[in-house]
C-alpha cells in the first residue's frame, strides 16, 4: 500500500475563536486554547485514541501545538512543529474583530469577502500565498509516510485553501468549506493524486460547538 491517509484537524477554540463578533487570529496572535478548547481537543483524543497513528504534525502556534499534544498521547507521539504549515498572515486585521474590520477598512473587506485568494489581508497573505505555502508542505509530509496514517494539526484559513486545492476549486470558494474548531478532515495521499475522503468530521464534538 503506498498511500498516506492524513488525519488534518483544526485546533481547538480560543477566546478569539469565541468571540462575537469573530476576532481574527492569524500568525500575530498566539493565543493558547480556552477551557472550552481544551474540551474540544480531549474530544479529538478520544475520538482518534484507536486509529494507528505513526506521526503527529503541527503549527508552531499554541492553540495547534497544545491540540496536537492531547491528541498526540494515546499515539506515545510528540508533535513534530512544521512552520510551513502556520495560519495565514493577517496583516494588518490581526487582532480586530469582523466589525472592526468592515468600519476601517469598508472596500478592502467587500473585496476580501467577494475574493480572498486576490484580495488578501491588508499587509499580510492572500488565500492563493496561504495555497502555495500549505501544499507542498503537506504533500511532503504525505510522501514521507507511504502506507501510514498521521495527523496533522492546522487552521482554519490552511485547511480550507489546501482542500478547495485538492477538490479541485476555485480558493476564492473555499471559505464555504466549513471547519470546525478540533473538526478534521480525512485525506487520502497517492502517488499520482489526492482524494479529500470526508470534510469537517465533528461528530465528536456534540455539546461543544457554540453558535456560529
Amino acid at each position: 500500500m503506498n498511500s498516506t491517509l492524513m488525519i488534518l484537524a483544526r485546533h481547538g477554540a480560543t477566546a478569539a475563536n469565541l468571540s462575537r463578533p469573530y476576532v481574527l487570529q492569524g500568525q500575530g496572535v498566539d493565543l493558547p486554547l480556552d477551557p472550552l478548547g481544551i474540551e474540544q481537543a480531549e474530544a479529538l483524543k478520544k475520538e482518534l485514541q484507536k486509529d494507528p497513528i505513526s506521526a503527529s504534525y503541527c503549527s508552531p502556534l499554541l492553540r495547534a501545538k497544545d491540540t496536537a499534544e492531547r491528541a498526540s498521547r494515546p499515539h506515545g507521539l510528540t508533535p513534530v512543529v512544521v512552520p510551513a504549515i502556520t495560519e495565514a498572515n493577517a496583516g494588518l486585521w490581526e487582532g480586530k474583530s469582523w466589525d472592526d474590520v468592515g468600519r476601517d477598512w469598508p472596500e478592502h473587506r467587500r473585496l476580501h469577502d467577494e475574493d480572498p485568494a486576490t484580495h488578501g489581508y491588508p499587509g499580510g497573505e492572500t488565500f492563493l500565498d496561504v495555497r502555495d505555502r500549505v501544499v507542498p508542505a503537506f504533500e511532503k509530509l504525505a510522501a514521507q509516510h507511504r502506507g501510514q496514517t498521521i495527523l496533522v494539526v492546522a487552521h482554519n484559513v490552511v485547511n480550507r485553501a489546501a482542500l478547495a486545492h485538492w477538490l479541485g476549486l476555485p480558493i476564492r470558494y473555499s471559505r464555504k468549506l466549513p471547519q470546525n474548531n478540533a473538526a478534521f478532515n480525512l485525506l487520502v495521499f497517492e502517488e499520482s493524486k489526492t482524494r479529500v475522503h470526508t470534510i469537517n468530521v465533528n461528530k465528536h464534538l456534540s455539546g461543544l460547538l457554540p453558535p456560529e
